[in-house]
């Protein structure tokens, strides 16, 4: 949106509406190669909804510098937490939040992961990015996810999320329908190619890839 050189705030938006239409193609993907843990992600989706609607009020009474800012911020902790993660050594369990809190019943993980979603939704409506990494760091930090299967069920989770945020933007006023609907075809495009060579990448290999480029637009951001 940089290139564009649309407002912020209908950068974010714009910005959504793409996401939707993306993410629906990637999940379906994923989905198609077994690739997505829908039980998860729905109880994350379900509070995520509500949190986008909270994120997209407080955004729009935020200023356009600090909302960059913020989000540049939000970047680079995201780029730098996924090349830290490469370097560890995989876990096996499933049950746990970041290897050292365990589960110890169903519900707790069901709350866990309400309350993770609420969390990625308020964000993802501040800063418009559908929740695509922070739902992707949740499930690979929090969650421990291996890789393939965050990838596919923070697309879901992002699409879903996305949406809710994007009513919000639009009843606002703050979506370009034209500009997003060229850089929707685009984006379905690359997300096609995309997922269909994900599945030969070392995980290590794309965590570090992935970190460094959201770094670098972090820091191009700030």
């Amino acid at each position: 949106m940089i290139l564009f050189k649309v407002s912020v705030h209908t950068a974010i938006g714009t910005s959504l509406f793409v996401d939707v239409i993306a993410s629906l193609t990637v999940s379906y993907s994923y989905y198609k190669n077994g690739n997505i843990e829908l039980k998860s992600g729905i109880w994350i989706a379900s509070t995520s909804i509500i949190g986008a609607q909270l994120g997209a009020l407080f955004a729009s009474k935020m200023g356009e510098g600090n909302l960059s800012s913020s989000f540049g911020v939000v970047l680079v902790i995201a780029g730098l937490s996924m090349f830290r993660k490469s370097y560890k050594e995989k876990s096996d369990s499933s049950d746990t939040i970041s290897g050292f809190i365990h589960f110890k019943t169903e519900r707790q993980k069901i709350l866990a992961a309400l309350i993770i979603g609420l969390g990625i939704g308020i964000l993802s409506g501040i800063f418009g990015a559908g929740g695509g990494v922070l739902i992707l760091l949740a499930l690979i930090i929090l969650m421990s996810f291996p890789l393939h299967k965050a990838i596919g069920t923070s697309t879901l989770i992002m699409a879903i999320t996305a949406l809710s945020s994007t009513v919000g933007y639009a009843a606002r006023g703050k979506i370009d329908f034209e500009l997003g609907s060229f850089l929707a075809v685009g984006a379905v495009l690359g997300a096609i190619l995309g997922s269909s060579y994900a599945n030969k990448v070392n995980e290590k290999t794309l965590l570090k890839i992935v970190g460094i480029c959201f770094m670098a637009m972090g820091v191009v951001i700030l």
